[in-house]
Formats: C-alpha cells, structure tokens, sequence
C-alpha cells in the first residue's frame, strides 16, 4: 500500500495532465452534434471524380430529381378522372380550382354520377362557368371520390429511375461527374445514411470520436515529452495550451450547430498565431496539427476542412515567426485571406476548371476569417495575465528605453543605465551566436541592475564627485549595501510589474559568490574567520538557463574591464580568463545548460568586444 502510494505521489504531475487532456477531450466531443454521419462524397457535378473507383457496395435505387418527380404528378392529375353530381337541369359544369386537381383540357374525361350509376363524358360535352360564389352549377364536382381517383393514380408512380447493382462501378477516378453520375453518387450516400441511422448508436459514435480526439492529445504529449520537456513540467503552459484548443472547438461547435456550411468563418488560424507567440515555430504547428485532426472528425467536409486549416495555419505561422509589431497582425490578417482565397480559387478551377463557378459568398467568409483573426492580439495579452506568461510582444516594450522603469533608472543612477545598456548589447550578440532567446536576454540585461535606484551612490559607476560613502562603513555594512541591490531590484520589479521571467535575471545576475572587494577586506581583518560570512554573500540562486548565465558573465566582465586602468589586450584576456575560470570554480555555472564549447566561445566573442570598445585610442597632437 505505501509503494503504491508513493508512485502515485511521484507520478502526480503526470496523473495530472493525463486527467487534463481526457476531460479536455471529453468536453470537445460533448460540445459537437452527433446526429448522422454528414457528407461521405465530396463531389460537385460537372467537376472530376478525385477520388478512387467507385463501386456500388450493395443494390440500391437512384430517386428521381424533384423536378421529374413533379412533372410526372401534375401529369397524372391532369390525366385523372373527374367526379360530378347532378343537381340542375341545364349543362353548366363547375370547374375545379387548384394544382391538386391538376389541369383541364376539353378531352378530359368526367364521370357523372347519378346515384350508383356513372356516365361518362368529356369535358367538352359541358359549358364551363367560373367558379364563383354567384354562379350556380349543375354539375358539382364530387372532392371526396375525384382525391381517390388521385391518390390511386400517384400511388402507381414510381420514384426511381433506375436499379443499380452490387458491383457496379458509378465512377472511375478522373472522369466527370456527369448529372446522372451524380444521382447515382447522391443516392448511394442517402440509402448509406439510411442504413447507417437504422443501426445509429450515439454512444458508440460519441466514444470513437473520443478515442480520436485522445489518440491525438497522445501524440501530442509524446511529442512535448520528447521534444519540450520544458512545457510539460510547467503545468501552466499544459493548461493554456489545453483552454486555446478547448476555445477554437467551442467556436466550431457553436458553428456546427448554427450554419455548418459557414464552419470556415471560424479564425482557427488564432490557435497557431497565439502557440507561436508564446512557444516556438515546431510547437505551435504540432498544437495545430493536433487541433485541426481532432475538429476535422467533428465537423462536415473533413477533407476541406483540414486542407484548408492546415495550409494557412502554416501560412501563419511563418508570418509570425518575427513578430515584434502590433501592425503586423494586419500584415497577418491579409496573409490569412490571401490563403484562403488562393486556395479555395485553385481548388474550384482544378474541379470546374470555369471562374463562373467562383462564388463570392467564400471570399466574404474567408474576409470575416481573417477579420476576426484580430482578436489574436487582445487574447495574447489576457492569456499572458491567466497564466503569467510573457511574450515577445511584451518584451519588446520593455526593451525600450522610454519605458518608465529605464527612464527613472537613466534618471537616477545614470552609470548603472549606461553599464546595463553596454551589457545589453554585447548579451544580444552573444546569445544571437550561442542560440538562446535573444530578445528575453537583452531584456533581463537592461533590467538586471534596476535595483541600484535604491542607493545609486554606493555604486562606482554613479560616483561622479568623488565621494564614496563606502569610507563611513566598515566592510560588512558596505557588503549589505551592495547585495541588497538584488532585493531591493526584485521588489522594484514587482512595483514596475516586470515579468517574472525577467526577475529571473535580477536574482541571478551575481548567483550566490561574493561581494570581492570587501570580503577580501574582512578576510584581511580578520584572518582567523570571526566574521559573518553570509553577510558578504548574495542571496542567488545561481543562474538556471542559457540566457542568465550568460547576463552574469558579460555582466561580470564589462563591470571589471571598465575599471582596468591600461586596456591592453593582454590584460584585458588575462582578467576575462580569470573572471569566466573563477565563475566555474565556484560552481555559479553548474545549474546552466552552457558547454564548454559554449563557454570557450564565450571567451573569445567577449575578449574581441572588449577589446574594440575599450581599446587604447591614439592620441591626437595638439593644435597651436
């Protein structure tokens, strides 16, 4: 009972996201309508036959059109005897009125009735009076046995035209569906669908389009845990991936059930927009794939249906790939309609190979398509707050130096502004080449420092009067004041409501060494040890992911090199070696995915900026 218990402990978070991909699942097909199977065919008369030979599975009958049918009605009516009674003496015949009598000619025949006795006659042997409620007839027409004579007549009409057999191929592959073709094609696909509702179960049909849609989460899950095992242990990522597929399935649902054949004026295309925003390229089109197989077995016409989802969501994706301004949802928008319409175009003349078949009520749908993909770029900034996420969107704001945290920092501690932006630019370079998120770095670059706006004196870089505070401290006191810096930037974060993923780098940007100046100072004081050592520490962690590690290094470096007094290139290599070797000595890059590759290149990137942005620069003579 207690391994039990503990492998169900271990093994919660998955118990949890399984649970959360059934429910999920369970609610997708619970939304959708499950009465009949739809459009098996997909066909159009007078297009060519796409699909496979098609043979008839069993004998069934071809209806007649509705217009044959009806004319072949009228004809029997009018062809229907006519039943009199005689009241008058003269020989005025009252004229039937209405299409369910059928039509008059003056060889129809009339049956008068004169008790069980009828004679037979022609409508020419009576004077027709108008019928009217002035005129007075002599012969009334009989309505009760005149709807017998009719409904004896229309009970003998058949309403097939012909028999087709078990076997018998309908259409091969490549020929055109010509109209007869195409009765015998919608024919088969009703006697199919009648036989299919005779045997109907819609727990049986409810449980296999449950079984997709799981066998699809599957996939899914198998492919993160493969691939981003990073989304699946954040159970926020799972459950805002889950919720914007859950979205795009109740507005398909609710577009089944109100005009399935409007189902494309569903902007499904926002769910790989919104994945590719927050995650990369190869996740948002899984959770696109993902998405569209699992509609596609809920909606009508599953083959154009997926054709159509599939091409512009890819479409999508790559427009989004560099998506830094809010114009270019626009630009995405047109994209999106552009898709659609090229498709759909192609799509009608490789069937009909006419553009009279166009339809202008497919290019409204795809316009209102791509109008409502727009609301792509309000739901990105509601699922960032849900689920405290951030996005490139909201990083390229903070990148900006007109943002309201940067102002006041350049206001207040204008050399700590300087040194974060000179960090800045060489982490973007760095990260470009290392591979990393680059815009997510540049930003935790300009922000790593925003808590020296506490106490911008005690920091060198914004002494600019030559006092030093530090002179009326002793080195512990000094110590706390400069590691407080790390606190005190977290809580100015949470003040400016800065992302958690950028937070990240104002606690790691110094991991957990120490403040070197002063606690080489104390250690001088006291050689024997009696001091606080914690109080010289900083408070970490120590940096956990590619971009961090590299913000401390570069951070590090520049801070040491600006101080150097001779910027030689041995000296500055010389000082580089020893701050990156005495970074991995004391373990701060031990919790980083950075190789050694990495780091080397590292080495030899940071040596040649350093170089030409603090080179010794020549001096000019002097001007008499």
């Amino acid at each position: 009972m207690g391994k039990m218990l503990s492998g169900t402990v271990r093994h919660l978070g998955l118990i949890y996201k399984i649970t959360a991909m059934l429910v999920t699942s369970c609610i997708i097909v619970l939304m959708f309508p499950h009465e009949g199977r739809g459009e098996k065919y997909d066909y159009k008369v007078g297009a060519v036959w796409r699909g496979a030979d098609l043979v008839a599975p069993f004998d069934f009958a071809v209806l007649k059109s509705a217009e044959d049918v009806k004319a072949e009605e009228a004809l029997e009516r009018s062809k229907a005897i006519l039943y009199y009674t005689k009241v008058g003496n003269g020989r005025t015949l009252e004229m039937p009125q209405g299409e369910e009598w059928g039509t008059t000619s003056p060889d129809r025949k009339v049956v008068v009735l004169d008790g069980n006795i009828g004679h037979e006659y022609r409508m020419s042997d009576f004077e027709i009076a108008e019928n009217d409620s002035n005129n007075s007839f002599d012969y009334i027409l009989d309505r009760s046995r005149t709807a017998l004579e009719l409904e004896s007549r229309l009970s003998q009409l058949s309403y097939t035209s012909e028999l087709v057999m078990n076997g018998e191929r309908i259409v091969s592959k490549g020929e055109l569906v010509t109209e007869e073709r195409g009765r015998k094609i919608a024919a088969l696909e009703a006697e199919e669908e009648r036989r299919f509702s005779e045997g109907f179960n819609v727990w049986g049909r409810m449980g296999g389009q449950l079984l997709l849609a799981i066998i699809a989460f599957t996939a899914l899950y198998m492919f993160l845990k493969n691939t981003r095992h990073r989304i699946l242990e954040d159970n926020r990522k799972v459950i805002m991936v889950l919720v914007v597929i859950l979205l795009a399935a109740a507005m398909e649902a609710l577009m089944v059930w109100e005009a399935h054949e409007w189902v494309l004026l569903v902007p499904l295309c926002i769910v790989p927009i919104l994945m590719r925003v927050f995650f990369d390229m190869r996740v948002a089109l899984y959770i696109h794939l993902t998405t569209v197989i699992i509609l596609a077995n809920l909606v009508p016409n599953a083959f154009e249906f997926i054709f159509y989802q599939l091409i512009t969501g890819m479409m999508s994706i790559i427009t989004v790939r560099n998506l830094e301004k809010r114009s270019q949802f626009f630009v995405l928008s047109l994209v999106i309609f552009v898709s659609y319409s090229l498709i759909y175009t192609a799509g009608v003349l490789s069937q009909d190979t006419n553009f009279e078949n166009l339809t202008g009520e497919k290019y409204l749908i795809f316009f209102l398509n791509a109008v409502l993909t727009l609301l792509a770029y309000p739901l990105i900034y509601i699922f960032e707050k849900l689920f405290g996420m951030t996005t490139a969107l909201t990083l390229m704001e903070l990148s900006s130096t007109n943002n309201k945290a940067l102002r006041e920092l350049s206001r207040r501690a204008p050399g700590t502004f300087q040194h974060s932006m000179q960090v800045a630019n060489i982490v973007e370079d760095l990260v470009s080449d290392l591979g990393g998120d680059v815009l997510l770095a540049k930003v935790g670059a300009l922000y790593h420092d925003i808590g020296k706006i506490r106490n911008p004196i005690y920091f060198t870089e914004n002494q600019s009067t030559g006092f030093n505070p530090h002179d009326e401290l002793d080195y512990e006191e000094s110590a706390r004041m400069i590691t407080s810096h790390v606190t005190a930037g977290l809580e100015e974060a949470r003040k400016y409501r800065l992302p958690a993923e950028v937070q990240d780098f104002i606690r790691t940007h110094h991991g957990t060494t120490y403040t070197g100046y002063f606690y080489a100072k104390a250690k001088e004081q006291h050689p024997d040890g009696n001091f606080d050592d914690a109080a010289f520490r900083y408070p970490g962690p120590r940096p956990y992911s590619r971009e961090t590690a590299v913000v401390m290094i570069v951070d590090t470096v520049e801070a040491a090199c600006r101080s150097l007094k001779q910027h030689t290139k041995e000296a500055t290599d010389t000082m580089i070696d020893n701050l990156i070797d005495g970074k991995i000595k004391a373990g701060q890059l031990d919790n980083c995915p950075l190789s050694y590759g990495d780091i080397a290149r590292m080495r030899k990137m940071l040596k040649s900026k350093m170089m030409s942005i603090y080179h010794v620069r020549v001096e000019y003579p002097k001007v008499k």
